[in-house]
C-alpha cells in the first residue's frame, strides 16, 4: 500500500471516531478516496502503456503509425481482400515480398532493386573471394538484361560473350521483365552444371544459343605483365574487396623489374565497390585533387578528394571500352580531368548513379539509387559514357558470335554459323574462299589445313574440338595484335621521349 493510500485510510478512521456515527463526513472522505484511486490507476496505466510501446517486442507504436498513414490503406485493403477471398491458400510472406518488389520496380530505375535472402547472398558472393557461375556482370538496361562485361578467364569470356550482349532466355525460360538479380539467380549454379543462354547481339542478325559449363569464378581482379621497352601493363577486372592490395603488389613487382611507364587496363571492367575505386584512383591522382562529385536529391554536392601523398610518377595511359562501367568510369573521369592522363579505346558504358544498400533482419535487402556522381569538372556521364582521347576500335572479328561446338558444319551447308567460320578462318590467315555462308570445297580445304596445324583429325568438318580451337586461336590472336594496346604503347613512347628532352 502506498503512502498516499495509508494517509487516506487513516484520515477516514479518525473522522469516523470523532463523528460518532455522522455519515456526511464519511461519504465525503469515501468520495475523495475514490477520486484519488482513480488518478492513481490512470497514472499507472499510462506508465505501463509507455513502457510497452517503448520496449515491447511487438512494437505496437510502429504498427499504429503505419496504419495511420492514409496512403497505405489501399494496400491493406487489397491484402485483406486477397487473404479473405482468394479461392486457394495464400502465402502471406509471398504477398508482402511481391508488394515490396512492386514498390521498388515502380521507381523505374534499373539500379534500384529488392533482393531476397538468396539474391542478397549471391550479390555478396560477387565481391568476395569466389563464387560458382559463368562469370559475367549483368545489368538491367531499358527493360533488358544486358551483359556489362565477362570476367577475365571465366566460362563466359571463353565462349565469347561480350559487353552489350542481351540475354533473352535462360534454359529456355524467358527473362523478359526480370530484374538483374533475378536473372543472375537463374544463371548461377553449381560447378560442372550447364546453362543455356539465348543471346541477341547488336549488329548480328538472328539470336545465338550458347551453352556454358559453370565453374568456380575466383575473384582475382588484377593481372600484370611487362611488355617491351619496360612498359608495364596492369589489368583490373573489377573493384572487389582485395583489389587495392592486389594492385599494389603488382605495381611493386613491375617497379622492381624496372618499369618505365604503365598501361592501366579497365576494359570489360563492370565496376564494383566505390571505396576500392576511391583508394585506387587516389594512387594516380595528385593529393587534394577531385576524384568525383556526388549530387543528392536536394541538389547538394559533395566532392571526394584524393588523399594520396605520393602520386604515381611514371607516364600512364588508361584503356577503356564499352564494358568499362560505374567505378571504372569514376577512375577514367578522374584520371582524365584531374590528372591529365590520356585515355585510349572506345566510349565507356555510361553509369552515373550511386546506390546505397539496406539490409533486413531476414537476410533480404534492397539497393536504392541515392545520388548521381559527376566527374571532377561536373559532367554527368550517365547513358553517355566517357569518350577516349584516342578512339581505337577492335577489329571486326573481335565481335563475331560464339559458335556452338555441338553443331556439325560440313560441305553443302548454307547457314550463318558457316559464314562466321569463314570470317574466323580468314582472320587467322587461312583462305576460306568467298565469304557467303556456303560450305564449299574451298572452305573444307581451309578447315583441313587448320586441323593439320592444330594436330586434329583432318575431316574438313567444323564441330567439337575444331570449333573450340578456332575460337580459342582467334581470341589469342586478338590479344597478341590488340590495336588498343598498340596505340597505348605508341602514346607512352611519345611521353617517354618528351621526358628525355626535358
Amino acid at each position: 500500500m502506498s503512502k498516499e493510500e495509508k494517509d487516506i485510510e487513516n484520515f477516514s478512521i479518525e473522522n469516523q471516531s470523532e463523528d460518532n456515527g455522522t455519515d456526511n463526513k464519511y461519504i465525503k472522505i469515501k468520495k475523495f478516496r475514490f477520486i484519488m484511486m482513480m488518478f492513481f490507476l490512470v497514472f499507472m496505466t499510462a506508465g505501463i502503456t509507455i513502457f510497452v510501446l517503448s520496449f515491447g517486442e511487438d512494437k505496437p507504436v510502429e504498427k499504429i503509425t503505419v496504419r495511420d498513414r492514409a496512403e497505405f490503406m489501399k494496400l491493406y485493403d487489397v491484402f485483406e481482400s486477397i487473404k479473405g477471398n482468394y479461392v486457394d491458400d495464400i502465402d502471406e510472406n509471398q504477398l508482402i515480398e511481391g508488394a515490396i518488389n512492386g514498390m521498388v520496380d515502380a521507381i523505374g530505375d534499373p539500379y534500384s532493386d529488392y533482393m531476397t535472402k538468396e539474391e542478397t547472398n549471391s550479390f555478396h558472393d560477387s565481391i568476395n573471394s569466389s563464387f560458382e557461375g559463368i562469370g559475367a556482370q549483368v545489368e538491367e538496361k531499358e527493360g533488358k538484361i544486358v551483359i556489362v562485361a565477362p570476367i577475365k578467364g571465366s566460362p563466359a569470356e571463353k565462349v565469347g560473350l561480350r559487353a552489350n550482349d542481351i540475354i533473352l532466355a535462360v534454359d529456355g525460360k524467358s527473362i523478359q521483365g526480370m530484374t538483374a538479380t533475378e536473372a543472375v539467380t537463374l544463371i548461377r549454379g553449381k560447378k560442372g552444371t550447364e546453362v543455356e543462354l539465348l543471346i541477341s547481339r547488336p549488329g548480328i542478325d538472328g539470336n545465338i544459343t550458347v551453352k556454358i559449363t559453370r565453374d568456380v569464378i575466383p575473384i582475382e581482379t588484377v593481372y600484370s605483365e611487362m611488355l617491351k621497352n619496360k612498359i608495364g601493363k596492369v589489368q583490373i577486372t573489377s573493384f572487389s574487396n582485395n583489389t587495392l592490395t592486389e594492385l599494389q603488389t603488382h605495381l611493386n613487382e613491375l617497379k622492381e623489374k624496372g618499369m618505365k611507364a604503365l598501361i592501366l587496363d579497365v576494359r570489360q571492367n563492370p565496376g564494383g565497390l566505390l571505396e576500392q575505386a576511391i583508394y585506387i584512383t587516389s594512387l594516380f591522382v595528385p593529393n587534394g585533387e577531385v576524384i568525383y562529385q556526388m549530387e543528392y536529391n536536394d541538389g547538394k554536392r559533395e566532392r571526394q578528394l584524393s588523399g594520396q601523398k605520393e602520386s604515381f610518377d611514371l607516364p600512364l595511359v588508361l584503356l577503356v571500352d564499352g564494358g568499362s562501367a560505374s567505378a571504372s568510369e569514376i577512375l577514367a573521369g578522374a584520371l582524365k580531368e584531374s590528372a591529365g592522363v590520356p585515355i585510349v579505346g572506345e566510349k565507356t558504358f555510361g553509369k552515373g548513379t550511386a546506390q546505397s544498400a539496406v539490409d533486413f533482419n531476414d537476410g533480404s535487402s534492397f539497393k536504392i539509387t541515392t545520388a548521381r556522381w559527376l566527374t571532377p569538372n561536373g559532367n554527368w556521364i550517365h547513358e553517355k559514357g566517357i569518350e577516349p582521347d584516342y578512339q581505337v576500335s577492335l577489329p571486326e572479328y573481335a565481335y563475331l558470335p560464339y559458335i556452338n561446338p555441338e553443331l556439325e558444319l560440313k560441305e553443302s551447308m548454307l547457314s550463318d554459323p558457316v559464314k562466321v567460320v569463314e570470317k574466323m578462318l580468314k582472320a587467322l590467315g587461312y583462305d576460306p574462299g568467298k565469304i557467303d555462308g556456303f560450305f564449299d570445297e574451298k572452305l573444307s580445304a581451309a578447315v583441313k589445313e587448320f586441323q593439320k596445324a592444330e594436330k586434329l583429325e583432318e575431316t574438313g568438318v567444323v564441330t567439337g574440338d575444331t570449333t573450340l580451337s578456332i575460337m580459342e586461336r582467334l581470341r589469342e590472336n586478338l590479344i597478341k595484335n590488340d590495336p588498343q594496346v598498340k596505340k597505348a604503347i605508341e602514346v607512352l613512347k611519345e611521353k617517354l621521349e618528351e621526358s628525355k628532352k626535358d
